[in-house]
This record gives structure tokens, C-alpha cells and sequence, in this order.
């Protein structure tokens, strides 16, 4: 890692090392090597990466990515293969869909490696030191809320992955660009109309895709792993009446699981861990009907109001 970031490249650095060999750059602890020549993810990594801190050039990459045309068919198409250490691991995306596949391409290196971890797929937030996971199923609301709190002074810790170290409640904080769908890239630009959004990526299999840059607070980019206390399932329904209630752990143990990326991979280690992590967290069911609301609730969480 050196002291510069992403931002103290001009548009003409930046494109050297993407049609070269390779702009690196960190998220977290951990190093991309990223190449291609398509101005759209020049673009995007200019808005949503500007405080990320770069990698020495000549230096090691935890993962090689890479966008290229295989083929004159894919050529005359206009796609193009997302490629992870010159591997497609995915079929051929129009390029204008190349962006947001580059964010899935980046959540998919991390959920199909780093087993040292137990990784819970969640997002993480942070406030006066202490974090709160944010599992939830498709559609939930999870990447909503962590967005909304975001832009109102939580640290992001992830949108994608809750990654546990084993034996303790600390999570390894994996900054990167907060995912928004459809109706949520709405809701969030009219919550706070100054977010900085990367390309809109439209008729995917998720439909409307963008990306938010989430990394505003002044610790974004601290390594030092942050103490989890909360486990909060949120569940958004249009007009719905807040409410925060505990949840049992049990329950709550089960659905973490179910929704882990290798708790099974890692058999009793990952049942201890996961354990152990559960019997050290209070838990909540937040249910709501606003970005508004769910702020509130957060916020008294961390106050210990929780009929609030």
C-alpha cells in the first residue's frame, strides 16, 4: 500500500494503468490488479474509488481482474467477458453492463476465497466503535439502510460480506461502493440528493443497477478490525409501522448460517465461530416503511432506546 489514493491520478494516470498493466488498488486488507480499456469502469473507479488507497504498482494483488472480447462474435455483439486471472468464470455481458459486473465480479473473489474468515452475507455499519450486521434476504432493504446511514455520518463496513474472525466478535472491514436496485437508486438519491453515484447499469438480472460511494467517513479506510454487538434483520415495506423487537438467538443463529458463504465449508470451526459470535450480540427484528424511520431506529439502538 502506498500513501496515495485512487483520487491523485489524473484521467490520463488512470487510463496508463488500466490499458497497461494493471491500476491496484486496496479494499480493506486486501490488493486488486484491475486492466481494461473501457471508459465506463475508468469512469465509475473515478467517482466511487477516489479515497481508496492505491497498491505499489510492481506489487503483489490478492486478485487479477480483467475485461476483454473473446472473439470477433463477441466483438460484433459489443460484450464482453468479465475475467478473474484471465479465467471467465461468467458468460459474455453487453459492455454497458460492464460496471456492475465488475462490483458482483469483485463481491464473487472475495465469496469464493478467503476461508480464514467466516463470512456471513450481510452488510456491516459502524458507529462510536462498534458495529452492527445487517443480514437480510434479496429485497429486504439491507443495502438500502446501510446506504441511508452512510450519508448520515455510520461507517460502512460492507455491503456484501460480514467477515467474522474466528474465535471473536471483530469484523474485518471491507469498504467498496454501496449496490442500489431499481426503486432504491431513487429513494437514495431523493434521501440525500449530493450522493455520489456511479454508472447506471440497466436490463441486468437485477434489473437497474448502480452503485453509491459509501466510504464518507474519516476511518473508512482504517484496517483495525471493529467489535460487533448488534444483529439487526431489517425488512422494508412500503407505509409499514416501525418496529424494532428482539429476536432470539436461535433463530437468529440459523438464518446467519443459512446465510453464510462457507459455514458449512468450515464444519465445527465454523459452528464455533458462528457459535460464539450469536451468544455475543443482542439481536433485532426492524421492521419499517421509511429510510427515515429505519435511521431513527439505528440511532436508539445505539442508545439503548429501543422502543423507540
Amino acid at each position: 500500500m502506498t500513501s496515495q489514493t485512487l483520487a491523485s491520478l489524473d484521467d490520463t494516470e488512470l487510463s496508463r494503468y488500466l490499458e497497461g498493466s494493471g491500476l491496484r488498488f486496496c479494499v480493506g486488507p486486501y490488493t486488486y490488479a484491475l486492466r481494461s480499456p473501457l471508459p465506463i469502469i475508468r469512469y465509475g473507479l473515478a467517482r466511487l474509488y477516489a479515497d481508496h488507497p492505491l497498491a505499489a504498482n510492481d506489487g503483489f494483488a490478492d486478485f487479477h481482474l480483467s475485461f476483454r472480447a473473446n472473439g470477433l462474435l463477441d466483438f460484433l455483439r459489443g460484450h464482453i467477458h468479465f475475467q478473474v486471472d484471465e479465467q471467465s468464470p461468467f458468460a459474455a455481458i453487453p459492455k454497458a453492463q460492464a460496471y456492475a459486473f465488475l462490483e458482483w465480479g469483485m463481491n464473487w473473489c472475495v465469496s469464493v476465497t478467503l476461508h480464514e474468515y467466516l463470512k456471513l452475507h450481510a452488510a456491516v455499519v459502524a458507529k462510536n466503535g462498534v458495529a452492527v450486521v445487517l443480514p437480510g434476504l434479496p429485497g429486504a432493504g439491507k443495502s438500502t439502510l446501510s446506504a441511508a446511514l452512510a450519508l448520515r455520518g455510520w461507517r460502512l463496513l460492507s455491503d456484501e460480506h460480514a467477515m467474522l474472525e474466528p474465535g471473536s466478535n471483530k469484523l474485518v472491514p471491507l469498504p467498496r461502493p454501496v449496490s442500489l436496485k431499481n426503486d432504491s437508486i431513487e429513494l437514495i438519491q431523493a434521501f440525500e440528493p449530493s450522493a455520489i453515484m456511479g454508472p447506471v447499469s440497466e436490463d441486468t438480472h437485477k434489473g437497474s443497477v448502480a452503485h453509491l460511494k459509501a466510504d464518507l467517513a474519516s476511518d473508512s479506510h482504517d484496517l483495525a478490525r471493529l467489535p460487533a454487538r448488534f444483529l439487526v434483520f431489517p425488512r422494508y415495506q412500503a407505509g409499514a409501522k416501525l418496529r424494532l423487537s428482539p429476536k432470539g438467538r436461535a433463530e437468529s443463529f440459523m438464518f446467519a448460517a443459512h446465510h453464510s458463504f462457507n459455514y458449512s465449508l468450515l464444519g465445527e470451526s465454523g459452528f464455533d465461530s458462528m457459535s460464539r459470535f450469536i451468544d455475543n450480540l443482542e439481536c433485532f427484528d426492524l421492521h419499517y416503511g421509511s429510510i427515515d424511520q429505519a435511521h431513527s431506529a439505528m440511532e436508539s439502538l445505539l442508545h439503548g432506546r429501543y422502543g423507540a
